[in-house]
């Protein structure tokens, strides 16, 4: 995907620099600048070429989504002064016998010089802000169609590996009248193990699920963890939710959730799991902590692929609206993912 934009960008900066701004150039006046004002002429071409790549480089599509609009409009006022400046660079005066038509003859060549700069600073504005967009479009486009082709994906893999839910839920209910009576925490372990998989039947077809049916499922597995674990291990599971009616990916915090009982648990040393989620005025944080139980090369070797799998999921999601952060230091591995809802 990352090829196809870079392509595609790559032919809108060669029309640009290769047939745009000549264009400009030619059918304008300022192709007679070149003989009589070299300097300006040359620094006026820098000038728009500087302009495109530099709102290139803002993407201005971007900072929209992030509403970072003081960045926008400091932006903005700094091209409409620079171009200011450049329009009204000091050239000689035009000559003439008489003093009155000297002045006159300048001012009005300085007006025409300004008002095509103008023109010109207003076509290249036009032009790269109007690729920024379709970039980001076209961008979003592949993106979606990168969500759409995992999503089949998955579903097919569903479709394959899975029974029927209807014979399943059916056979989980005979098995749990078997069950009942004969202990409680059996009985509680096969309700939650029930709800687990109602909830992953449910939501294979959700794009996106209440942020307390997600909280519930994550509780749920933490639940079911806790049944096999000794006294060794300690979870330390908080959440803190200011509307757990907000709509979220399903299942997006359960692969870090499932690295750190994987990976940090212990039947025979003392551990500890922490995990945190908070959401705040749109802002969703999600952190887990837990020591490197496993041999270090093991851990190492088959973390990444789920971990990956998980950037790029929250990439085609969250585009520039999250970060994840992870590390591992001093036996201790951290995942600290951040998002802005919105």
């Amino acid at each position: 995907m990352k090829f196809l934009v870079q392509r595609t960008t790559l032919v809108f900066d060669l029309f640009f620099c290769l047939v745009f701004v000549p264009l400009i150039i030619i059918l304008g006046p300022a192709r007679y600048w070149l003989t009589r004002w070299t300097f300006f002429f040359f620094l006026v071409c820098a000038y728009l070429y500087l302009c495109y790549f530099i709102i290139k480089h803002l993407d201005f599509p971007k900072l929209m989504i992030a509403r970072k609009y003081k960045k926008i409009g400091i932006a903005i006022l700094l091209f409409i002064c620079s171009n200011c400046l450049l329009s009204h660079f000091p050239l000689p005066d035009v000559e003439f016998i008489t003093p009155a038509m000297t002045e006159y003859q300048t001012s009005v060549r300085n007006q025409s010089i300004e008002l095509s700069m103008w023109l010109m600073f207003s076509l290249v504005i036009g032009y790269s802000l109007t690729v920024s967009f379709v970039n980001a479009l076209y961008e979003q486009l592949l993106l979606k169609k990168q969500i759409e082709n995992q999503k089949n994906k998955a579903e097919m893999a569903m479709f394959k590996a899975q029974i029927s839910p209807h014979f399943l839920f059916n056979t989980l209910n005979s098995l749990y009248s078997l069950v009942i009576g004969t202990s409680q925490k059996a009985e509680d372990a096969f309700i939650k193990f029930t709800e687990i998989l109602r909830y992953t039947y449910v939501t294979i077809e959700n794009e996106s699920v209440a942020l307390k049916d997600e909280v519930a499922y994550i509780q749920n597995y933490i639940d079911l963890q806790a049944l096999r674990l000794n006294r060794h291990t300690t979870v330390y599971w908080t959440h803190d939710i200011d509307d757990d009616s907000v709509m979220v990916p399903p299942m997006i915090l359960l692969t870090f959730v499932e690295n750190a009982f994987k990976y940090g648990t212990s039947t025979s040393r003392d551990c500890s799991i922490i995990i945190n989620l908070t959401l705040k005025d749109g802002v969703l944080a999600f952190e887990t902590q837990n020591g490197v139980m496993k041999h270090a090369d093991e851990f190492r070797r088959d973390l990444p692929v789920g971990m990956e799998n998980c950037r790029a999921r929250l990439e085609a999601l969250f585009p520039d609206r999250h970060t994840l952060d992870i590390s591992e230091a001093d036996n201790k591995f951290k995942v600290s993912l951040t998002i802005q809802l919105f």
